[in-house]
């Protein structure tokens, strides 16, 4: 009985994923408004009615899409409590620290920017939408000011520099607005934009300019 407990469950979040994968695609190549319940299941392989199911409605969808997508899985894990974050944070030195930060926010950025950028665009013109993030700290930040904080006590940061500052030079440069143009836009490989994020980022909060 177990046993077929478990495969149900694994069918089910099999089926959940799904669902949000063809969401994801969808929403960023046609756009939120556009996009059709209907096409999502047909791209899923489900019924329409499993997706009212699973997630209610349309506006749900859109807020696990991108929750999923900034965590990486469906786990309810925050992202101060990742592996990737944690190695910031007990990193030893400010280099090795920003390094942990530029290469688990770019694993972070290829996941969420493009679906960021849509949500955004809906969320100017749904006010369904807008309701499910409501005007308050932006959470992306919380992460980075946690993490810059920590980098400018660490040795190796650049000496004199306030971690709020430290927090503001990381937010814009790891930005997901920056990421798409610079990946998307301009075409660089992700592995080029991360060598270039560590460069930024090293000349103006380690000691030695990151050199």
């Amino acid at each position: 009985m177990r046993e077929g407990k478990g495969r149900q469950g694994d069918k089910a979040r099999q089926t959940r994923r799904r669902i949000i994968e063809a969401a994801g695609a969808l929403f960023v190549e046609q756009g939120y408004g556009a996009t059709k319940l209907q096409e999502i299941a047909d791209r899923a392989g489900v019924a329409v009615q499993t997706i009212y199911f699973v997630f209610r409605n349309k506006p749900s969808l859109l807020k696990e899409l991108v929750d999923v997508a900034i965590a990486g899985d469906d786990e309810p894990v925050a992202t101060m409590d990742r592996p990737w974050f944690a190695e910031v944070m007990t990193a030893p030195t400010a280099e090795s620290a920003l390094a942990a930060l530029v290469a688990g926010s770019r694993g972070t950025l290829e996941r969420v920017a493009a679906i960021n950028e849509m949500a955004r665009a809906a969320a100017a013109t749904d006010p369904e939408i807008r309701e499910l993030w409501p005007d308050e700290a932006d959470p992306r930040y919380a992460v980075i000011s946690t993490a810059a904080t920590s980098l400018t006590r660490k040795p190796g940061a650049r000496p004199g520099i306030p971690a709020d500052e430290a927090a503001d030079i990381i937010y814009a440069i790891l930005s997901p607005e920056l990421f798409l143009v610079l990946t998307r836009d301009r075409a660089w490989p992700p592995a080029k934009w991360e060598r270039w994020a560590r460069r930024n980022l090293g000349s103006q909060l380690l000691a030695d300019g990151g050199l």
